[in-house]
């Protein structure tokens, strides 16, 4: 069923203001679900973790609700295989020197030069710090895709932990993290992926996957700024976390280090259920479980994207002096997300960015933190590229404007 934009945008009220927001990468605007979870929990049910009162109660049985919702979200088996923090770079870093109790000299992580640098660096301070070697997959420069065979090449008896991101933040780009995984495993070795990019425009399934760690963070999937961290329980489980004594030594609350942001993890589940009632929206049929409706609501939004993600393409490639990183064959459309980055001949990717904020169309410039992915492409020294971000709140008007915008 086609998503009803009008109704679809009335759940934004940031929306209500005219700007265009082709920022989306680097965050979505709040739904209406969100901002009513988190402004109830603040008034009615504000407390700690743990007590014996009304409201400490209410307010745990909301963070289980919201465990039990990205459970859902992600496929997992269960909601304890699910832990809250501030954000994914701050979940990795917690990961990666848990997992680094694990490693010896001479062991080997495997990292990507696609990725964001949250799903590098902290490997690559660990790898460091515990002796390890840092192992490079590179990138296929005409459509900024993982070279493949690199994971062959590079995995191996001392491969501990492969790190790879579900698709780019820089240049959509939807990587096979289930084949990556498999290699990994093939080996021994643990698997961690970065979702931040891919949740908000495709359904997860990490037992599908098969992967050990997912992270993600919710202000990317139109909820507040908070990060989420999936992990096999049984992983979780014989983890050592970095913690205080007296927090608990189960997960996930060993994970969670103090306490939480709990009316941004109330947030997060007002953004699945935002998520529930798009599914609701289509009246043909009901779904039977969350896990069904979330599907249904997120391949409703791929369908939306991909159109509008074929339109901002096409009128990109028609405009002088623009090049477009990353996949533009219509053929491949489901092999990237709808983030499509750009350089202008002659023009400042910071520069066109200002230009087009003036007009009130709100675009990122520079390298979005792919740190690796624009030193590969020797862009770093040029500013790196202009990110332009699709949400399935977007209209093909709003892409229209942008590209009048850049032709003009």
């Amino acid at each position: 069923m086609p998503l009803d934009l009008d109704l679809v945008r009335s759940q934004f009220p940031a929306l209500a203001c005219g700007s265009t927001f082709l920022d989306n990468p680097g965050g979505t605007q709040v739904a209406r679900h969100v901002l009513d979870r988190m402004n109830h929990y603040l008034v009615h049910t504000n407390a700690n973790h743990g007590g014996a009162f009304r409201t400490s109660v209410e307010s745990d049985a909301m963070l289980q609700a919201a465990r039990s919702a990205m459970a859902d979200l992600l496929g997992a088996a269960s909601p304890d295989e699910i832990a809250f923090g501030p954000n994914m770079t701050t979940l990795t870093f917690l990961v990666s020197r848990a997992l680094g109790r694990w490693l010896e000299p001479g062991d080997e992580i495997v990292v990507t030069r696609l990725d964001h640098d949250a799903n590098i660096s902290p490997w690559t301070l660990v790898a460091a710090d515990r002796g390890a070697a840092v192992k490079w997959v590179d990138v296929r420069e005409e459509d900024c895709t993982l070279e493949m065979r690199d994971f062959e090449r590079h995995i191996g008896p001392r491969t501990r932990i492969v790190a790879c991101g579900y698709a780019s933040n820089a240049v959509g780009t939807v990587n096979d993290v289930k084949a990556v995984a498999a290699m990994a495993h093939a080996v021994g070795a643990l698997c961690f992926v970065d979702a931040v990019q891919f949740v908000p425009h495709g359904l997860v399934d990490v037992r599908a996957l098969d992967c050990d760690f997912l992270a993600c963070s919710a202000y990317k999937f139109f909820g507040p700024h908070v990060g989420v961290l999936y992990g096999k329980y049984d992983l979780l489980d014989r983890l050592k976390a970095y913690k205080v004594r007296p927090a608990e030594d189960r997960p996930p609350h060993k994970l969670e280090t103090g306490t939480q942001n709990h009316e941004g993890i109330a947030g997060v589940l007002g953004a699945v259920e935002y998520l529930e009632w798009l599914a609701a929206s289509d009246r043909a049929a009901r779904p039977t479980s969350r896990r069904e409706a979330l599907g249904r609501a997120m391949a409703m939004v791929a369908a939306h994207e991909r159109e509008l993600c074929a339109r901002l393409v096409s009128g990109l490639q028609a405009i002088e002096g623009v090049e477009i990183w990353g996949i533009t064959d219509p053929a491949r459309a489901e092999a990237r997300v709808p983030t499509v980055s750009f350089t202008k001949a002659g023009t400042h990717p910071r520069q066109l960015a200002e230009r087009l904020a003036r007009q009130d169309i709100f675009v990122w410039a520079g390298n979005y933190y792919a740190l690796a992915l624009m030193e590969r492409l020797e862009l770093e020294p040029k500013g790196g590229m202009l990110r332009v971000g699709l949400a399935h709140y977007n209209t093909p008007g709003e892409v229209d404007r942008l590209l009048g915008a850049l032709s003009g």
